[in-house]
């Protein structure tokens, strides 16, 4: 018996143990090995005239024994001579791929694709069985060679028979563990020779290994139906094996688009990624260069039941050298796209030892940048040539993008902003904020916006109503993500839109020089966010607001009862220059970088109990009949009565922005009062 060396024992029982997280991975790394040594002879054919071979002769067998506890994986490649085993398997971390493709790196094309990087994979054997056999025949040899080891103290290699050149790797599985009396642990290694376990683990890892991948599979047929039947004769059915090639081999995503139709991307959708709806949209492309890749990537037609739960998984599946690496490559998407499924494979990817994870590279963070770009683009043109396909898409995936720009504190708005959809109340439909601020007048400066959960009260709002008075639009935000959005954009800016022309002699001569065939001129244009219940929104005319200084001053006795009798529910009472004559009586408005809606939002989450709460106006509406009652209670020096009309108007103000008041009870209490 030959011993592995201290070191290569350590090192082996790393492998086994810690390298690899998940078990299955051994039939991956041991395809793997076989169509690199199918690709070795294949190189070999092409330079060699004494070597006859074609690549549609080099085969991958798998045979499980169920009876016999093996598992058998062959291939008809180069094979390995005795000293090939001692190199390859009796040193730990030893590639000769590695060292193969090294040395014929000129020689390769796209027919070869050499997989094998660290030299470890082979031992991952080792989690699943607890005796592996290699017999191996080099090609041109007439002596094979046997390699035996259960993966402990050392290794023997002997002579041996196989019948032709190529190696068969036959593990001996570990016997099955019962799980504990807690229901943990143990491990059912006999799954690893069934077939329909086989034939997933192949599709999941290896469907796209250039070289066949065969299995006796247990199929049925029809009996035929004898001479002397009846006609009360029910067919009856057999079971018979046939070697049949069970991976796909050719990658959907290396064929170029112009050689496939959109209902084979639909059915490779649909079958990867178990959706019953073919996608809104497909994007695939190629990159050559300094950095080499295919991607395929798709948008979903609908949302994944589980898309905004805690358990959601984004990422794209990642290939290398046509063999799985990641199912779910979170690094390749950002959060805003998680919706996003696809595949990306690239041989450039630096991967660790055991090639389930990746090195961070740069690499890897130019190819996501490029997706993102990709996915970007193919929202813009659904945007801008299928709206009705765009406005499906933002109904299912928009918060995911509102949420990308809250999540990044504004950083990714010029990036997104312009994906987002929102509900007009003048037009009456979902509007970009480019086509908002397009159609602005002249005197606007602000996009204008109400937030809250009914589009239908939100349009009644007595702050919305006095905007769209003013002959200003109105965005009615109706998803909780929403104010945050604003809040972390603070202001947009909208490109290259035909220049607006505030004064009259600057907008005729720019008329007159287009008339003379100049060119119209462009601009973009920032405007802020502003929500219609916080802060000032500086619309009331100058005749407006020296109005209603003049009435807060004439009535200042008055607003500070009515602020002494609502105490620290508000900041302060003041006369409204936002509500029209035959508006409101008074409303509720902010004042602070807290709106009402964010209280709210925070308020519904489990910390609740902390929220601060924003700061609060209560703006009364001095062009209101309710006004002179009170300018009437006031004069009388009834107290009572300001205490009761303050607490109406404070809590019916709450109602109409949609909030509770503090207690329902008491607020009826006093309507019934009242009457």
């Amino acid at each position: 018996m030959h011993s592995f060396k201290t070191e290569s024992k350590k090192l082996l029982d790393l492998m086994i143990n810690s390298v690899y997280t998940n078990k299955e991975i051994f039939l991956r790394e041991l395809i793997s090995n076989a169509s690199d040594a199918e690709d070795k002879l294949y190189l070999r054919s092409l330079t060699d005239p004494d070597v006859d071979l074609g690549s549609e002769e080099l085969t991958i067998r798998i045979t499980p024994d169920a009876q016999a506890r093996t598992l058998t994986i062959s291939d008809n490649g180069s094979g390995m001579t005795a000293e090939d085993l001692e190199r390859n398997l009796g040193t730990i971390a030893h590639s000769d791929s590695e060292e193969f493709k090294t040395a014929n790196s000129d020689a390769q094309n796209s027919a070869i694709d050499i997989i094998g990087q660290f030299g470890v994979g082979f031992y991952s054997a080792f989690m699943v069985a607890k005796h592996v056999r290699v017999v191996s025949k080099a090609y041109g040899d007439t002596q094979a060679h046997a390699w035996t080891s259960d993966g402990l103290e050392g290794y023997e290699i002997e002579d041996a028979e196989r019948e032709g050149h190529g190696t068969d790797v036959i593990l001996t599985l570990k016997d099955d563990e019962e799980p504990g009396a807690n229901g943990e642990g143990g491990e059912r290694y006999s799954q690893y020779l069934e077939e329909w376990t086989l034939r997933e683990l192949v599709r999941r890892h290896s469907n796209y290994v250039h070289h066949p991948i065969q299995m006796m599979v247990t199929k049925s047929r029809q009996k035929p139906k004898p001479e002397d039947a009846g006609d009360d004769y029910k067919p009856e059915y057999e079971s018979y094996q046939e070697l049949e090639t069970i991976n796909s081999m050719t990658p959907i995503w290396k064929k170029r688009s112009s050689e496939i139709e959109q209902k084979d991307y639909d059915e490779f959708y649909k079958s990867t990624f178990h959706d019953f709806e073919d996608p809104a949209r497909t994007i695939s492309f190629h990159a050559e260069g300094a950095l080499e890749y295919d991607a395929l990537v798709f948008i979903p037609s609908r949302a994944p039941f589980d898309l905004y739960s805690r358990d959601y998984e984004k990422g794209l599946a990642l290939y290398s050298s046509n063999v799985l690496i990641q199912e779910k490559c979170a690094d390749l998407v950002p959060d805003y796209y998680n919706f996003v499924r696809g595949v990306v494979a690239s041989p450039d990817v630096t991967l660790n030892i055991s090639r389930e994870t990746l090195q961070q590279n740069r690499q890897l963070h130019a190819i996501a940048n490029r997706v993102e770009k990709k996915i970007t683009a193919e929202l813009e043109d659904m945007r801008d040539n299928d709206r009705e396909a765009f406005e499906k898409f933002f109904e299912n995936f928009g918060r995911g993008l509102k949420y990308g720009i809250y999540a990044s504190y504004g950083m990714k708005k010029d990036e997104l902003a312009d994906l987002l959809l929102f509900w007009s109340a003048r037009e009456q439909k979902l509007l970009t904020l480019r086509e908002y601020v397009a159609a602005m007048p002249a005197d606007q400066h602000a996009i204008y916006y109400a937030a809250g959960d009914d589009r239908d009260r939100l349009a009644k709002m007595p702050v919305v109503e006095s905007v769209l008075a003013k002959g200003y639009d109105v965005l009615l935000c109706t998803q909780d993500v929403d104010e945050f959005c604003f809040q972390a954009m603070r202001d947009y800016t909208a490109k290259d839109l035909p220049k607006v022309y505030e004064d009259e002699a600057a907008r005729e001569a720019a008329q007159k020089a287009q008339a003379d065939g100049a060119e119209p001129e462009r601009e973009d244009r920032t405007v802020e966010l502003h929500n219609v219940t916080s802060g000032d929104l500086d619309l009331a005319t100058d005749e407006e607001k020296k109005a209603a200084e003049e009435t807060a001053k004439a009535n200042d006795d008055l607003l500070s009862a009515l602020k002494e009798a609502l105490g620290d529910k508000v900041e302060k009472v003041a006369i409204s220059t936002r509500l029209a004559a035959d508006g409101a009586p008074a409303v509720i408005t902010s004042e602070g970088p807290l709106s009402l809606e964010m209280e709210q939002v925070l308020s519904a989450g489990p910390e609740s109990g902390d929220v601060p709460r924003a700061q609060r106006v209560l703006e009364i509406n001095a062009q209101h009949p309710v006004f002179e009652k009170l300018r009437a209670a006031k004069d009388a020096d009834d107290s009572d009565k300001i205490n009761l009309y303050a607490a109406l108007l404070y809590d019916q103000a709450l109602l109409v922005e949609g909030m509770m008041p503090e207690d329902p009870v008491a607020f009826a209490s006093k309507v019934c009062e009242l009457m």
